[in-house]
């Protein structure tokens, strides 16, 4: 059976990310699971008394969220939110190596170098060392995804623009990446912000669109080994 280790910044990343592509693998009998590698709020909410509170209750937001599209396991990092730029390389390295080694997946999902968030650009290059082409690596295949309000907002160049060459028809799961982005209630904005459900859906038609499907979600190939 196929593993999938989807490993990303904060919560809901995994759904803005690739939800339908998710709930597409769970539905074909893969088994997928998420790291998300900080705590997802300790900025954000830094100054809050609750703050241990604010983070469980965002833990519950991602279970429920995961259930949606039949994520197998989720597993946290713990790494504080917003400053992996400023965190030692070889914590963030060894967070996703922990749950490599754990679950031993045949392919990873995981941020776009270009991102203008710096927690998603690092998350890539510690992914990149956590699957280096080792002769014993267990990793085969490693792809990137597109974050709306991320992704989109950095300025473009030949570095980074977001150029996929991998679709995958999310048009039987497309209603169940939106059912469990409904479940991040704390992170959705109003239309036409990009983290609204309108602008997610608008975005992956247009997607499909662009290769004959009703939606669609797009990957960029960083690596794939044939054996």
């Amino acid at each position: 059976m196929q593993k999938i280790l989807v490993v990303v910044a904060h919560p809901d990343d995994e759904i803005l990310g690739m939800g339908g592509t998710i709930a597409k693998l769970s539905a074909e009998g893969k088994d997928v699971h998420v790291l998300i590698v900080t705590d997802g709020s300790s900025a954000q909410y830094r100054d809050s008394a609750d703050l241990q509170k604010i983070i469980e209750a965002k833990k519950l937001e991602t279970l429920n969220a995961c259930n949606q599209v039949g994520v197998k396991s989720i597993h946290y990092g713990g790494l504080p939110d917003m400053r992996l730029d400023v965190t030692p390389h070889i914590q963030v390295n060894q967070a996703i190596e922990k749950i490599i080694d754990e679950i031993q997946p045949d392919a990873v999902f995981t941020h776009f170098y270009g991102d203008v968030n710096l927690d998603h650009q690092c998350v890539f290059k510690s992914v990149m060392v956590a699957v280096r082409p080792v002769a014993d690596q267990v990793v085969q295949e490693v792809y990137c995804f597109n974050v709306p309000s991320s992704t989109e907002w950095n300025v473009f160049s030949a570095s980074t623009m977001f150029m996929p060459n991998v679709v995958v028809d999310i048009s039987k799961f497309a209603e169940k990446k939106y059912a469990a982005l409904k479940e991040y209630k704390t992170e959705l904005r109003d239309f036409p912000h990009p983290r609204s459900i309108e602008h997610v859906c608008r975005q992956d038609e247009a997607e499909g669109l662009k290769a004959g499907l009703l939606s669609a979600e797009s990957f960029m190939l960083v690596r794939k080994v044939v054996r």
